[in-house]
């Protein structure tokens, strides 16, 4: 058994705990706290690594206490030593200089039976370019910097520990970066990263890769947890003909059109454009007219037709109702989760699935009528604990209308432009599921199938290119996939034309610090360049607007320190202001029309004709149980504010809040989703004014 302490290398025999041998290897005793020394054992080898000890710290007591630094300042990663000793009587064998990473410890790898270690601290230096005997120091095998490459890009190394395989080094510069130990050359994955401190692990043949808080190359990098593997990927001219992508319902030929009512709510946040704002009105004065239970957790719900619509996420099942009852009309399941609600159109009810099919049902009665699989091929992947397809499409596709009758969908299939061959975006007739087009979004290199090199480095910041799934949305002749903008064949354009969207995407419900709403063309990346936007465009975590103004709910400030809301001096008002990129502080402007703070976390927002409706959690945590209004169980609130002024009319106390961006309006009603698994309906209550 081999251990270090502040002046030594120890060997205990593991039998008995009795002491075998000590080498002197003193340590800085004065260091921040994320440091530690690194002891490796390989092969007959004890190998140490740490810091240098500078002149005044050599001259300490070597009986002082450690002292542990907290700092928040990151590169103070001094040169240092690697020992190595034998494992036998501990007699040093060799030495060689080392050095921390980026608030981590020396990295020190044994992999094809040499010892690896170098610099990766700064953008500037090399990586680890030398692979050295174990026994001798000796330097066995040379690679050229990772320069010649890929672009680090990213000003220092990410803060965590690099790992190693027999097979190859993958350090963390800029993402997942694959050094291979054979050819010295390295394959860069800047848009996949790891967990501060831990970074990622590679295991079972495939990389695990946790979540984490970075806002870098937000708009090409995953999020969440995921594992990945180097499996084939399927090209576009490797795809099956069409005809065995699409499948005729018994419903096929029975469609009867229906128009829609004037201020009936047919799609996720109303309109193409997820205004979430309706010409509909809806009264302040207002009562619970019904409400069901459904399978948790719930979609928001759509509306037109006299029914109301739902999806049960993760029973893949959307659910009809009586709009003016809640009775049960009609329910259909689909073959895997339905994330968000579907789109209501012409006697016809359309919704994308994440086994990668887009269906189309029957308005009427829920009866097939097509579905097209717009994903490539039926490949399968677990995504908390259901099967789904590795090109998952969102539940509300968007349908955009081309005349009297005909409509064209626009559905997107596939998570990232780097995975699995891409993105899929495809337009289909919306009567027929015929096919228009198929666009491929690969953001990788056409040639080499890796990430590009010279990578394209959008400014500002640290950004780079690529495209991540989301829910459509249009404004004028473009559509919309977050940042990524398209004309209305669904091909690629110039990102110039501000618009409403997520960077995290219009689904992610996490309030992730470092991303929030704008009404922009893109989202700035890095440590200062996430939040710089919020300062120059609308922004918000939860936005509505018509055509001169946006309401939204979010931050009075934006900065890198102290910008979380109860740390520092930021806190969440419910604003007005006008629909422009007006520096958000510009007073002579008139940028804003109203801010006011309220006792509620604005989960939900709806602009109808005369009224601003909020709802969501107290924003009052309790000590005994702190997120038991985050996650629901403290009931919720409904206000009603004048759009004009930013005035309450009305207030209304709700069993549970809604689920998040959960809430319609259409005439007369109000309707939302809550967090318990109900749909609700709220209807204009006669003869009766006054708070509630």
């Amino acid at each position: 058994m081999f251990f270090q302490n502040a002046t030594h290398v120890v060997c205990l025999n593991a039998a008995d705990g009795q002491s075998v041998w000590q080498a002197a290897r003193p340590i800085c005793r004065r260091r921040p706290a994320w440091t530690a020394p690194t002891l490796v054992v390989y092969d007959g080898v004890v190998l140490s690594a740490d810091r240098g000890i500078s002149d005044q710290q050599q001259d300490d007591d070597p009986q002082a206490e450690l002292q542990w630094t907290v700092t928040s300042q990151g590169g103070i990663s001094p040169p240092g030593e690697l020992i190595a000793f034998s494992a036998r009587d501990g007699q040093q064998l060799w030495s060689a200089p080392c050095r921390e990473g980026y608030n981590a410890p020396v990295d020190v790898l044994v992999a094809g039976g040499l010892v690896w270690t170098g610099d990766l601290v700064g953008a500037g230096a090399p990586g680890i370019v030398a692979g050295r005997d174990p026994r001798t120091g000796e330097v066995r095998r040379s690679r050229p910097p990772d320069k010649e490459f890929y672009q680090p890009i990213m000003s220092h190394a990410r803060c965590y520990r690099h790992k190693a395989t027999d097979r190859y080094l993958i350090t963390g510069r800029s993402g997942v970066e694959f050094v291979d130990l054979e050819s010295g050359q390295a394959l860069a994955h800047h848009w996949v990263r790891g967990e501060c401190q831990y970074g990622v692990l590679p295991c079972n043949g495939l990389l695990y890769v946790p979540p984490h808080p970075c806002a870098c190359f937000i708009l090409a990098k995953l999020n969440s947890y995921h594992a990945l593997a180097s499996e084939p990927l399927p090209r576009a001219d490797q795809e099956p003909g069409a005809e065995s992508r699409w499948e005729r319902g018994p419903a096929f030929e029975a469609v009867e059109p229906q128009e829609l009512p004037q201020g009936d709510w047919p799609t996720y946040r109303y309109g193409p454009a997820r205004e979430s704002a309706t010409p509909a009105r809806v009264s302040a004065d207002l009562a619970p007219a019904w409400q069901v239970s459904l399978p948790g957790p719930l979609s928001a719900p759509v509306s037109a037709g006299g029914r109301v619509l739902v999806a049960s996420i993760d029973t893949h099942t959307v659910y009809a109702r009586n709009a003016d009852n809640g009775d049960p009309l009609w329910h259909f399941t689909a073959d895997s989760r339905v994330d968000s609600p579907p789109t209501i159109w012409n006697g016809r009810v359309l919704f994308g699935s994440a086994d990668g099919w887009v269906y189309c049902l029957r308005a009427a009665d829920g009866l097939l009528a097509w579905r097209y699989r717009v994903a490539p091929t039926d490949r399968l992947v677990t995504v908390h604990g259901q099967l789904e397809s590795a090109w998952p499409i969102h539940g509300s596709v968007l349908v955009l209308d081309q005349g009297p009758d005909q409509a064209v969908v626009y559905a997107s299939a596939g998570r990232s432009g780097y995975l699995d061959g891409g993105i899929v975006l495809a337009r289909l007739d919306a009567q027929t599921g015929q096919e228009f087009s198929r666009t491929w979004l690969d953001s990788r290199d056409p040639e080499t199938g890796g990430q590009p090199h010279p990578l394209k480095r959008p400014a500002p910041g640290f950004s780079m290119p690529g495209n991540l799934n989301d829910i459509l949305s249009a404004q004028h002749d473009s559509v919309f996939m977050r940042h990524q903008r398209f004309n209305l064949e669904g091909q690629p354009q110039a990102e110039t034309l501000p618009h409403l969207h997520s960077p995290a995407g219009f689904l992610d419900d996490s309030w992730w610090h470092r991303t929030y709403w704008v009404v922009g063309t893109e989202m700035h990346s890095g440590w200062g360049g996430w939040p710089t936007l919020g300062t120059q465009v609308p922004s918000g975590r939860l936005l509505v607007l018509d055509q001169d103004t946006v309401y939204g709910f979010g931050r009075d400030r934006y900065h890198r320190d102290g910008s979380h809301v109860g740390l520092g001096r930021a806190a969440y008002r419910l604003f007005a202001r006008r629909l422009d990129a007006t520096p958000r502080r510009d007073e002579t402007a008139q940028t804003f029309l109203w801010e006011q703070s309220v006792e509620l976390l604005v989960r939900a927002m709806v602009l109808s004709d005369e009224r601003l409706f909020v709802a969501g959690p107290p924003d009052a945590p309790s000590p005994q149980d702190p997120l038991a209004a985050w996650e629901g169980r403290a009931g919720g609130l409904l206000w009603v504010v004048d759009p004009e002024t930013g005035e309450r009319v009305a207030a209304y106390s709700l069993d549970a809040p809604p689920v998040f961006d959960g809430m319609i309006a259409t005439p007369g009603k109000l309707l939302f989703a809550t967090t318990d698994g109900r749909l609700v309906c709220y209807k204009e209550q006669a003869n009766e004014a006054g708070f509630h």
